[in-house]
Parts: structure tokens; sequence; C-alpha cells
């Protein structure tokens, strides 16, 4: 219940900002989402899960359900504190030959991750961590700053995992203001690692991250990018459009058990089945729906078991 009334306090800033904004009348239609995609979900929700967990059983990837769910995982950098810094890890994930990185998202009742939420100014990225990347580019604040306090970290043990597993692949995660940070990550990323590099992100219930400048970025950059919205999240709606923020594409709404549409475009806005459709304002969200299931898992503070 804490949980719950600090996150409506949270994006209470925000409340009736969200049903407004771009026009989208030339979207194409949605498209159902078979349940063997579906299902190849699984293991990434589960990496978005294990970076709730305390930093020395990431260590040991003894988290319970989650490492017992990716047994071949091999993590080699768990770092950040929870608070002022949220908890990531990076490692070797063999089935995909992929470098992972997993970001854990808000923890409401700890007051540095909140604050990071909460300041929602739009301003440029840093141009030395994003080179070359236009000034009407804005993102968050909040994440962005944050974000800054990991990339070059992050950075320096993917070339070393690429180096030493001779790969070239990177998979990018995180839910909430995890997914924030692997949002920024993934155009960070494929902005400083050779142009051969295969960059993929996977983010759940994830904020509003930049501009409509910043998502048409992310659109051109990080064409595997697959952002999953479950039921009425609310948290996906904000910070609202009519402040200037959008998504990228890539939207995926599990609307119930085993079913899920692909939503196109970015913020989608005429097809009711997608999120903004189905949750005009977060008085009609629901915040429970923020932290799954995901088909099944659970994903937040309480969910490591």
């Amino acid at each position: 219940m804490l949980v719950l009334l600090q996150l409506t306090f949270l994006f209470s800033s925000v409340l009736l900002l969200s049903s407004t904004g771009f026009a989208a009348v030339s979207f194409p239609v949605t498209k159902p989402v078979p349940r063997a995609t579906i299902s190849t979900l699984a293991p990434y929700t589960q990496f978005a899960r294990a970076a709730y967990c305390p930093q020395y059983k990431l260590h040991r990837w003894e988290c319970g359900v989650a490492c017992n769910a990716l047994t071949s995982f091999q993590p080699s950098l768990v770092a950040g504190d929870g608070n002022g810094i949220q908890t990531y890890f990076v490692g070797y994930w063999p089935p995909e030959k992929t470098v992972i990185v997993a970001h854990q998202g808000t923890d409401p009742t700890r007051l540095v991750s909140d604050l990071t939420d909460m300041n929602i100014l739009l301003d440029p990225l840093n141009d030395t961590l994003f080179p070359d990347v236009p000034s009407n580019v804005k993102v968050h604040d909040g994440f962005r700053n944050e974000h800054a306090l990991t990339a070059p970290i992050i950075l320096a043990e993917v070339k070393k995992l690429f180096k030493y597993r001779h790969i070239k692949k990177v998979t990018v995660i995180g839910h909430s203001l995890g997914g924030a940070l692997a949002e920024l990550d993934a155009l960070y990323l494929t902005l400083n690692l050779p142009a051969n590099t295969s960059v993929h992100a996977v983010t759940y219930g994830t904020p509003r991250v930049g501009n409509l400048a910043f998502a048409k970025l992310i659109d051109k950059m990080v064409p595997n990018f697959r952002r999953i919205n479950n039921k009425k999240d609310i948290v996906p709606i904000v910070p609202g459009r009519s402040m200037g923020f959008a998504h990228p594409r890539g939207e995926l709404h599990i609307l119930s058990p085993g079913k899920a549409i692909f939503c196109p475009g970015n913020d989608d806005a005429i097809n009711w089945q997608c999120q903004i459709q189905t949750v005009p304002t977060v008085l009609r969200g629901s915040l429970v729906d923020h932290l799954g299931p995901y088909e099944g898992i659970p994903i937040g503070t309480g969910a490591c078991t």
C-alpha cells in the first residue's frame, strides 16, 4: 500500500496532461502478437525482474526465480546503490550470444529515486556522451543526469566483453525508471560502439523519456527496440505529451494473459487497444498493472523471490 500511495504522489503532477498531444491520423492498424512471440519475451522479463534483487545475490547469480530461469547468464559487473544510482548489472548470455545490460527501476520507498522521476524538465543530451546529436533532441533531465553516472562504466564493460567473447551484440533491458535508462543506453551504445554492433532494447512499463525529436532518433538509430506495456499501467502515459514528451515506436501492449498487440507509430492515439487510448489519464489506469504480471512474471521491489 505504501508503494502504491507513493507512486500515486509521484505521478499526480501530470494527472491531466496525458490525453492531449500529437495527431495520429496516418497510423496503420494494430497487429495481434502470436503466442509464440509473446513467450520469447520471458527471458528478458526475468532479466528486468532480477535487476531489483540485492547486489550480493546478483554477484553470485542466486536471485531466486529470475536467476533460476537464466542459469547460463554470467554476470561480470554489478553496481549502483538502488537510490542515487539504480542497481544495474552487465554480463554475457550464451543462448543469444549477447551482452546483457539491465537496470533496476524505481523503488518509491527510496527518496532519491523519486526525485529523479520528478525532475521532468526537457534538456539537450550531453554532447560528449551523445556525439553529433542535434540540439533539438531533448530528454527528461532526471533520467539524463542519472544515465550519465553509469554510461562510461557500462560502455567500458560492454567493450571488454565484446573483445573477450568475440561478439558484437548487446541487449539493454529495464522496467520503469530502469526502462528509461535502458532507452538512453540503447542510443548511447549505438553512437559509441562500432557501426557493425547490433544493439537491441527491451523495456517494460517505461515512462516517456524525451521529446518527439528524441523518439524519432531512437526510431532511426535503434530499430531493434521493443517497449512492453501491461494492461492499464499508468506509467507509460507520463510525463504528458502536452509537456513535449513522446515515445519511440515499438509498443507491444499486453491486453490479457496470452493476448497482446503490436501498436504502430509513436504514441499511438488512434487505436483503442493501445496504451494511451486504454489509459487516457492516470485516473483511468492501474498502478498494480505497472508491477505486472507480464505474462505471469511480476517485476518490482517485491518480486525478487
